[in-house]
């Protein structure tokens, strides 16, 4: 019954970014749901002279845009306002400071918050790649919830990519013909995000963190090595749960396994939940048509009151540095934006107000190949998450309860877990600081 309505939205890319103003705002889908053509048609108007001043929000850029619209070139009328910067800005920034300007705006703020704060500055033009449209007129982004689905909705024009790769899953991700402006059809192949190899020193930090997660514990697993090795630690478990930021290829392997069945949970029971996924090809066929799988809007997986209605909720992330105190840092290195807050502070907190929750924050003791410790007296960036709210921090040296501990407990526990090399002089700064 859509059909008709569908065969008179359909455009060329070409056409359909003519609905995007010369100045004004727009957002696109993040990382997988990038849409490939439409910004490569963008990009053409813009060498044009079609743009004349265009903030750009979004997060976690992906090839598309680095390729086209988020060259450095296209600076002087495209204002990247990056929620979460990725090597793609840090490359941009550093060709506008030797140029002595400012070319990325970065947006500071928590994952869960990102819908409202779109919502509130008002998008002119949302671009997205969905599924193909099915019987009820409803195209899918079986990759993300986000802030994708929540802005495309109240962006003042969407405009969409149909591209049949795109898994289509279910839950809350579906777009309706209705609110849609123009359509674009293109096939292309979807990114994927390489899994990342376990070392033995990832396996030495989840063995610790293995031990911390009981049977019927509700998962949320970061990316990385450790996370990796952990999820490859965890198929013995019995009766595990997911609600999750990012779903991997690694967290789907573990779901395969038959470790997790979700059958304890007290919120979407027997499902498998999410607000973004990213890995391999097979992750996406995983995806696919699978009714276990659901993905939500970010302002609802990542609710921390959301997560606590779940038991036994066990959040599992990384850090940079941790001071003395229990000051966490995941977004600066060397005083420079490396990469943002996501959803971490949400889950530290969702998971702390979960029945026997727990949060987990893990990292090499060192970087830098040894030269650099990660527990510090004091952290040198902002406080990704406040001492009031972390709880365990492990390293391949152990575990450290902070929950319950005073000042000077909290900086015993850490000085324990940090390298050997540098205990001494964190003893040292911390009798300085009293």
């Amino acid at each position: 019954m859509y059909e008709a309505e569908y065969r008179s939205k359909r455009q060329t890319a070409e056409a359909a970014v003519r609905l995007i103003p010369p100045r004004g705002t727009l957002s696109m889908g993040m990382a997988i749901s990038e849409p490939p053509a439409l910004l490569q048609a963008l990009e053409g108007r813009i060498v044009a002279g079609g743009i004349e001043s265009l903030r750009v929000y979004y997060s976690h850029s992906a090839p598309a845009a680095m390729m086209t619209i988020l060259k450095y070139e296209h600076m002087n009328v495209i204002k990247p306002h990056p929620f979460f910067p990725t090597l793609i800005e840090r490359e941009l920034a550093r060709r506008g400071a030797e140029d002595h300007r400012q070319v990325v705006f970065y947006m500071p703020g928590n994952f869960s918050s990102m819908p409202r704060i779109l919502a509130d500055i008002g998008i002119d033009a949302f671009v997205v790649m969905v599924s193909p449209m099915d019987k009820g007129g409803f195209f899918s982004c079986g990759t993300n919830g986000d802030y994708t689905i929540p802005t495309a909705r109240n962006a003042r024009r969407l405009i969409v990519e149909v591209n049949p790769r795109m898994p289509r899953v279910f839950g809350d991700s579906s777009i309706h013909i209705s609110d849609i402006a123009a359509i674009v059809e293109h096939e292309s192949v979807l990114p994927e995000l390489p899994v990342r190899p376990v070392t033995d020193l990832d396996r030495a930090i989840s063995k610790h963190i293995v031990e911390l997660v009981p049977d019927r514990a509700t998962l949320q697993i970061g990316v990385g090595g450790v996370p990796n090795a952990v999820c490859s630690a965890l198929t013995h478990h019995r009766d595990l749960g997911l609600h999750t930021e990012l779903m991997t290829s690694p967290v789907a392997a573990l779901i395969q396994s038959g470790a997790v069945t979700n059958k304890y949970k007290h919120i979407n029971k027997y499902k498998n939940v999410y607000t973004l996924a990213a890995g391999d090809l097979s992750l996406y066929e995983f995806l696919h048509d699978n009714s276990s799988m659901e993905v939500y809007p970010v302002d609802y997986v990542n609710d921390p009151y959301v997560i606590g209605r779940n038991d036994r909720v066990v959040s599992i992330n990384a850090f940079l540095q941790i001071g003395l105190d229990g000051e966490v840092n995941s977004e600066t290195v060397k005083g420079k934006q490396y990469s943002a807050p996501g959803g971490q502070l949400d889950f530290v907190r969702g998971a702390q107000l979960s029945k026997e929750g727990k949060s987990i924050l893990a990292a090499h003791s060192t970087a830098a190949a040894g030269a650099v410790s990660r527990v510090v007296a004091r952290i040198e960036g902002p406080a990704t998450d406040p001492r009031a709210d972390t709880q365990y921090i492990v390293t391949e040296y152990g575990v450290a309860d902070l929950r319950g501990k005073s000042s000077p407990e909290r900086a015993e526990a850490l000085i324990a877990i940090a390298h050997p090399k540098f205990r001494d002089e964190l003893g040292q700064r911390a009798r300085e600081f009293g």
